[in-house]
């Protein structure tokens, strides 16, 4: 069988095989996610936009769809490269294969890509600029990787703005808990197992688009604020930097997750930069800075926030930090019931083990009144 599809590198690099998503052709940043479980949380995770997907793991889809595992409305992801496709899954809770799950929201996806070449093509090179071409029969390679100069780097596209909400959401809990506390959600593009795990603490939750101001967040008289993951670069985010920077001086109580620590950072007076190829998977070990406990996390993004830039007249540390590369994991004021973590505490797929970050925030905000 010829192999018709293929996926196209900026450094000239071509990997060949077969379509089994959309009969479209695609786009973006080829990343690679160590998980072995989880593809429909990867898919539909908004933090993702803007990148084709390759997963390390050989067997891809043998479990199926299940409407219980979307994190999001619908996939986000640019792409999906696989080395083997199961087209028949046997689960109970299935509710169909993947391949016509994102073929029914147009995004491409091939299989029969040697995804253990590219993982390590990517760890030596850097996350690369790629096109997805379904039918590459008869078209030159060098027409090829000049389309794939050509794609937009995730730095220059204003991802947020189409993974937030358009407007705000009111989540009642029932039986409300937790003294009838209400936490405000900043939406960067939020997974809903955030919401689900603030839910499953009696919470109740307003989810506000990114774009809302300090004041309206202000007076939405939140016991505590959540700012959540989303796509693409945090130095594009200035508005809601500075909405941090006023929300701080607040004394509310205030996490950040993933991109939201990194707008945390900034906020501080920080910088950030973007890794080598990134953190994408659910085994990154994480170490706490003043305890020496390692917890393992489930990571999923491009950026961090620089060391370096962090000025303890700030009152705010370096809490946490990653130990394969030693990058910044974590950040905590000395006194302040603020903290932001760069990896996932409500995983996702990944593991669980860091859901008691959680309860440390709903601690914060009984203890503020």
């Amino acid at each position: 069988m010829t192999s018709r599809a293929a996926l196209v590198l900026e450094d000239g690099s071509i990997f060949r095989g077969e379509s089994f998503g959309a009969p479209i052709d695609g786009e973006g940043e080829v990343v690679f996610n160590t998980c072995m479980t989880g593809y429909q949380e990867i898919a539909t995770d908004p933090s993702y936009g803007g990148q084709i997907v390759t997963l390390t793991y050989p067997l891809i889809g043998n479990y199926g769809i299940a409407h219980a595992h979307e994190e999001s409305r619908r996939p986000w992801i640019a792409g999906l490269i696989v080395r083997e496709y199961y087209a028949d899954p046997s689960n109970w809770n299935s509710h169909g294969a993947l391949g016509p799950f994102l073929q029914r929201h147009g995004i491409p996806a091939f299989q029969g890509i040697d995804t253990r070449a590219l993982t390590r093509h990517l760890r030596a090179r850097g996350t690369l600029r790629a096109v997805m071409v379904s039918d590459a029969v008869g078209i030159p390679d060098a027409e090829l990787v000049a389309r794939a100069r050509r794609v937009t780097p995730l730095s220059e596209k204003d991802l947020v703005a189409q993974a937030t909400i358009v407007k705000t959401v009111e989540w009642q809990v029932e039986p409300a808990s937790a003294a009838g506390k209400h936490v405000v959600v900043v939406d960067c593009g939020i997974k809903e197992n955030i919401l689900r795990s603030l839910a499953r603490r009696g919470v109740r939750i307003t989810e506000v688009p990114f774009t809302a101001s300090a004041a309206e967040v202000l007076a939405l008289r939140p016991d505590g604020i959540v700012v959540s993951n989303g796509p693409g670069d945090p130095a594009r985010l200035t508005d809601c930097v500075a909405t941090m920077s006023a929300l701080l001086t607040s004394r509310v109580p205030i996490m950040g997750i993933c991109l939201g620590h990194q707008i945390l950072g900034q906020a501080l007076g920080g910088t950030t930069s973007r890794l080598p190829f990134g953190h994408h998977g659910g085994n990154h070990p994480v170490q706490d800075t003043r305890t020496g406990r390692v917890h393992i996390t489930s990571q999923n993004h491009e950026f961090q926030v620089d060391p370096d830039s962090i000025d303890p007249k700030t009152g705010f540390y370096v809490s946490q930090i990653n130990l394969n590369d030693r990058s910044v994991e974590g950040l905590a004021h000395e006194s302040w019931p603020v903290f932001s973590v760069q990896y996932h505490p409500e995983g996702a797929p990944g593991p669980q083990d860091n859901q008691n970050l959680f309860d440390r925030f709903i601690s914060h905000c009984e203890k503020a009144q």
